[in-house]
C-alpha cells in the first residue's frame, strides 16, 4: 500500500510540474482551483440525482434499485473527495468516478469485488456457505429441524 501510495504522490507532482511547464505557474493554480470548483459543482449535481433515484427506489421497495444507487453515491463521494484533494491525477479520477457512463463501469467493479469479499469472509468466519439469492444455505439442518427431536445425551448411569 505504501508504493502505491507513492507512485501516486510522485505521478501527481509529474503531472503538476507537466502542466506547470506548459501554461506557467499561475496558470497551474488557475486550472487546480477550476477544477475543483467544476468537479465540485458536478459532485454535487450528480449525488442529487443519487439521492433522489436512492429515494424513489426505497420508496417503491426495489432493494436491487436502491442498492444500484446507493453505490452510485458512494463512488460519487469517493470522487468529490478525489477532485478537492489537490492534483491532476486524481481530478481525472475523481471525474471517472462522478460521470454516469464511467461510473456504471465502477459500480460494477465494485460490486463484484465486495460479493467476492462478502463470500470469502462468510467461509472463515461460519465455515463453508453458499449464498443464493440473499438467502444463506448451510449444509447443517435448520433450527427447527432440531427442536422436534429430543436432545439424546450419550452416557452411563452409576448408581451409588
Amino acid at each position: 500500500m505504501a508504493v502505491a501510495f507513492l507512485l501516486y504522490v510522485v505521478a501527481e507532482i509529474a503531472a503538476v510540474w507537466a502542466v506547470g511547464s506548459a501554461v506557467g505557474v499561475l496558470g497551474t493554480i488557475a486550472l487546480l482551483f477550476a477544477g475543483a470548483f467544476v468537479g465540485s459543482w458536478l459532485a454535487r449535481r450528480e449525488g442529487g440525482r443519487a439521492f433522489r433515484a436512492f429515494a424513489e427506489s426505497a420508496r417503491l421497495g426495489r432493494p436491487a434499485d436502491a442498492e444500484k444507487e446507493l453505490t452510485d453515491g458512494m463512488l460519487i463521494g469517493l470522487g468529490g473527495l478525489l477532485i478537492l484533494l489537490p492534483g491532476f491525477v486524481s481530478d481525472v479520477i475523481g471525474l471517472l468516478f462522478i460521470l454516469p457512463p464511467t461510473r456504471s463501469v465502477a459500480r460494477k467493479v465494485w460490486q463484484k469485488r465486495m460479493q467476492r469479499r462478502a463470500v470469502k469472509f462468510a467461509n472463515r468466519a461460519r465455515g463453508p456457505v453458499m449464498v443464493v439469492d440473499s438467502e444463506v444455505v448451510t449444509d447443517t439442518p435448520p433450527a427447527e429441524a432440531t427442536k422436534k427431536q429430543p436432545p439424546v445425551i450419550e452416557g452411563r448411569i452409576v448408581e451409588g
